[in-house]
């Protein structure tokens, strides 16, 4: 009968907790997606690089979201059983509070490790993913990001500037700026132009105009009365290095074995993966990012030991409305901590072990906590 009420009180916990954080992952990714659409409108990329780079952020938001919704379904759940007089079953059946706590402690340490596997592989990979396809991209629509009357700079290397847009894309009264470095750059006036595809590159036919060249300070100049203006060769102003948050974990770890001159078991020596962030002034942030994979999700545990708080005391109890407010804003500021302490890291090794040991204290010390306050012996 034990197990029954067990796999009751956490099919309606999981269910809950899948609910709230499918649901409230997709509404934040809908935002985002719809942030995300600059990659067409002012980058000029196709559809398909949109929805892959939309889709490949997903991972992390869940990993973002996964805390919060943990700890308000179990407190949501736990709440319930108890306004309904459903924890009273268990107790009828001579269930012991320890034997619920650690049944969950223990369910707590899978969501852990899941977390774990988010953080540490899945989450990293889709994010250095979603910069393969930028990089790997063409600018398609370049009549898409062009605006009358401005300066548009969104493609590296050149500056375009429109005085009128037609409907059909046609452009008037036209300058192009291309530069090629310091020294070498090229200005060309055109009266009109359009946009033509041409042995699959896009190219700008401009009509009646002139093309000036600088190079080395001096000038050459042409008149032409049409001229096509490649631009399949350029590319949006875009970062194509992997950032930090995008580098795999073992390449990370490879950064710290070699910096530090340590020797961590599991890494393969034979097969060290390029980090391009591997310098001594990005240690600090190195480090940050490896505490965030790997010590943030062991928060996970704490917040459903904080949730389960709630069965300690039962509703007939005065403070019970107090007691269930103060356990929420609790988990609440262990959420903001957990995410704020990433900030303590440095590029000291032992004083990050100590910060990284400080979440197993908080469960060691809340554990004995509850312990204490059911009066069983340790």
């Amino acid at each position: 009968m034990k197990k029954i009420l067990f796999r009751k009180l956490l099919f309606d916990c999981l269910v809950f907790f899948l609910i709230t954080l499918l649901s409230t992952s997709i509404i934040i990714w809908v935002f985002q997606a719809v942030n995300f659409l600059d990659i067409i409108v002012e980058d000029g990329r196709d559809f398909g690089v949109y929805l892959g780079y939309s889709l490949t952020n997903f991972p992390k938001i869940v990993s973002k979201i996964l805390p919060f919704a943990i700890f308000f379904s179990f407190c949501y759940v736990l709440n319930r059983y108890e306004l309904n007089n459903e924890m009273i079953i268990f107790w009828n059946f001579g269930i012991n509070k320890v034997e619920l706590i650690v049944f969950f402690i223990k369910f707590s340490i899978l969501i852990m490790i899941f977390q774990l596997i988010l953080t540490t592989i899945i989450v990293p990979n889709s994010q250095n993913y979603s910069r393969f396809l930028i990089k790997s991209s063409s600018v398609d629509f370049f009549e898409s990001f062009i605006k009358p009357k401005k300066f548009n700079d969104n493609i590296r290397g050149l500056t375009i500037y429109a005085e009128e847009k037609s409907f059909d894309g046609s452009l008037k009264n036209i300058y192009l700026k291309k530069d090629n470095s310091n020294s070498k750059y090229q200005i060309t006036v055109a009266k009109t132009g359009e946009f033509k595809n041409m042995n699959k590159s896009k190219i700008l036919v401009l009509y009646d105009g002139q093309t000036i060249n600088v190079i080395n300070n001096k000038v050459t100049n042409f008149n032409f009365t049409k001229s096509d203006f490649i631009l399949s060769q350029f590319d949006t102003d875009v970062i194509i290095q992997d950032k930090i948050q995008e580098t795999s974990t073992i390449a990370h770890l490879y950064c710290i074995e070699k910096n530090y001159k340590l020797k961590i078991p599991f890494l393969n020596q034979k097969s060290k993966i390029i980090n391009p962030n591997c310098t001594v002034d990005n240690l600090r942030n190195i480090f940050q990012e490896l505490y965030k994979r790997f010590i943030v999700p062991i928060f996970i545990p704490i917040l459903i030991i904080i949730s389960l708080l709630l069965i300690l005391n039962p509703k007939e109890k005065i403070s019970y409305n107090k007691n269930k407010i103060l356990i929420f804003l609790f988990g609440f500021l262990l959420i903001i901590f957990s995410e704020s302490s990433i900030k303590f890291i440095d590029k000291n090794i032992q004083y990050n072990v100590m910060v990284s040991v400080l979440p197993i204290l908080i469960a060691l010390v809340l554990y004995s906590l509850i312990r204490i306050k059911l009066r069983v012996k340790t």
